[in-house]
This record gives C-alpha cells, structure tokens and sequence, in this order.
C-alpha cells in the first residue's frame, strides 16, 4: 500500500520517467534488451546519479521500466542478426587493397630508369584510393569525429614501414646518394592484412552485440567484453602474421616485428575510431608517426658540426637490433598504449549501442 502513490505519481502527468521516455523513444523502440536502453542512456550522460532522480537505484533498472513501458515491433530482426549478416559490398572489397598493392608492386620491379618512380607514385595514388574505398563501407569504417590528422599519421607509419628502415640504413651511411632500398613485402603483407582486419573487426562487433543482449548488467558486460577484446586482437595478429610471411615468401625478406607491431596499432586505432573513439587514436598515431620522424633528423642533425651527439642513440639501436627496431620499438609501445585504451573504452556498453 505504501508503494501505491509512488507509482501513481510516476504515472501522473509530472512523471519524470515519461519525459525521459519521449525523449529517447527511438532508442526505446529499437531496442532488444533493456540493456541495450541503459547502453545508450550512458552514451547520453546518464548516469547512476541521474537515475536515482528517476526515483532508481541505478542506470540499469530504470532502463527495465522504459523498457517495459516502451511498446515495439517484435517482429524486427535484432541488431546481433543484422550485423551477423556481413555485407557484400565491404566483404567483396576486402582484397582489393591487397590486390592493388601486388600490382604497383609488380609495376615498379619490371620498369626500369626514370619511369620507375613515376610507376610507383600511380601504384601509391591507386592503393591509397582502394583503401580510402574499402574502409568507407566496412565495419572499420570511422565514426563522426574521426580527424584528417589520424589519416595523415597513420600515411606516414606505412610510408615508413615501406622504405623508413632503407632512408635510415643509408643515412646512418652518410647517404643516401640517390633512391633507397623499399620494402616490397611490407607494403604487400600489410595491404592484404586490410581484409583479416575487417572481418576480425566484424567478429567483435558481433560478439560484442551478442553479449550486450545477454549480459545482465553494464558491469557484466565489461567484464564479458574484454577478454573478447583480447581474443580477438590475438586473431588479427595471426591472420596479420600470415599476410607478412606469404609475403615475403614471395618477396624476400621482410621486417616482421615492426610490421606487425605496425599492424596492430593501425587495427587498433581504426576499431576505436569505428567506436566514435578517434581522439584517443589519432594522438597516438601522431605520437609514433613523430617519433619515427624525430629517429631520421635526429641522425642527419648529427651530421651538423657540434652536434655528433644527436644521432648517436638511433646508431646504437641500429647497430645492435638493426634498422627495424627503431620502427618496431615505437610502434609496438604506441599498441600497447591503443590497447589499453580500447580495453577500458571498448568494454563500455555504450561503445555498442548505435546513437
């Protein structure tokens, strides 16, 4: 009996719950869960806090009541479903990269002279286009906000992977004295490493979505979410792996730690821009891409009179792990850093629930 004027003034015509209903009644009717309603109550800035002015103890249970007091269509298909079905447009368009890639390759090593460079500038114009083209419609494609900045760091790390660790070996030689030495299999493995990305980026959000309707809290959710996370970065960097050594069966040799370190940090900071997490992403990239960049003027600063002492660190590196290490250090460090960041950002239910 005590309950009963609670419950009739939340009906009444001051019923705060009814205001926030109408407001979100779009998120309330597509819903599947009430989960799935509390997720995008927190992507909203709804918080527990806000809640208990909702006369709730938690963000959770009054998601339950819109849920329960939000009519919908149970008969359309849920959004686990519909991201279950890949599309065919982004799935057909997966190897493109890849493919565009092994012919600009192929182009440059049979020409010859002065029409070389000019061969590989088209090959890099066409492979920058089927990337630009892939990631458009696919499940890494970025979210509002994603920053031209991103895209311009992570141009710089794969022209690195390509023919920084060439640059650098020569510069330490007091070169180069004209073109350096590229790195064919890097560009080939990493541009047909676009399509494991993909699809390992589509598992997660899958699996992501499929543990937000079964979850039966935020909490759980966070829980459940990361080790998935996890799991499927460690895919990535297998099929990655497979990618480069193919390559450099075909190729020759190729600098495997970097590039996988360079891999991963690129997956990463696709998936969180996919998320509507680019900030985070785009700092990063900026941060190895600058790092790299300070690596070779540091050793051609240490050529100036009085200033030996500049290039000295990156020579050390070099002779002692080789021209790669330098790219493998930084980028493997940038990873670490993304992965973390995805782990607590990724693991939000919010991060799930289209706005």
């Amino acid at each position: 009996m005590t309950d009963l004027p609670t419950a009739t003034a939340r009906r009444g015509p001051a019923d705060p719950v009814k205001a926030l209903m109408h407001r979100h009644r779009e998120l309330c009717e597509r819903a599947v869960d009430p989960l799935e309603i509390a997720a995008g109550l927190e992507a909203h800035g709804v918080t527990d806090r806000t809640a208990a002015r909702f006369r709730h103890r938690d963000v959770f249970s009054l998601a339950e009541e819109l849920y329960a007091r939000v009519p919908r269509d149970t008969q359309t298909p849920s959004a686990v479903e519909e991201l279950a079905r890949p599309s065919a447009g982004w799935a057909r368009w997966a190897l493109l990269p890849g493919v565009v890639s092994a012919l600009a390759v192929t182009g440059v090593r049979l020409t010859s002279g002065g029409i070389r460079p000019t061969v590989g500038a088209l090959g890099a114009v066409a492979f920058a286009v089927a990337l630009t083209l892939t990631l458009r419609r696919g499940p890494l494609r970025a979210g509002r906000g994603a920053r031209p900045l991103g895209r311009v760091c992570a141009g710089w790390l794969l022209a690195y992977a390509v023919g920084g660790d060439g640059l650098l070996g020569d510069a330490l030689r007091g070169g180069p004295d004209g073109l350096w030495a590229l790195d064919p299999a890097a560009a080939t493995g990493l541009a047909f490493a676009v399509a494991p990305a993909l699809w390992c980026a589509h598992l997660f959000s899958v699996q992501a979505r499929g543990k937000l309707a079964s979850s039966r809290g935020l909490a759980e959710f966070s829980g459940r979410s990361r080790p998935l996370l996890l799991a499927t970065a460690v895919l990535f960097l297998g099929g990655l792996t497979v990618c480069l050594a193919a390559a450099q069966l075909v190729y020759g040799s190729v600098q495997l730690a970097s590039c996988v370190a360079l891999g991963l940090l690129l997956w990463l900071a696709r998936l969180l821009a996919a998320h509507g997490f680019s900030a985070a992403a785009t700092k990063v990239l900026a941060a190895a891409a600058g790092a790299e960049l300070l690596a070779l003027a540091s050793v051609f600063a240490g050529r100036l009179p009085g200033l030996a002492l500049l290039g000295r660190p990156v020579d050390a590196v070099v002779a002692a792990w080789g021209p790669g290490a330098v790219p493998a250090v930084v980028c493997g460090a940038a990873a670490l850093a993304l992965l973390a960041r995805a782990a607590a950002v990724l693991a939000r239910a919010s991060a799930h629930c289209d706005q």
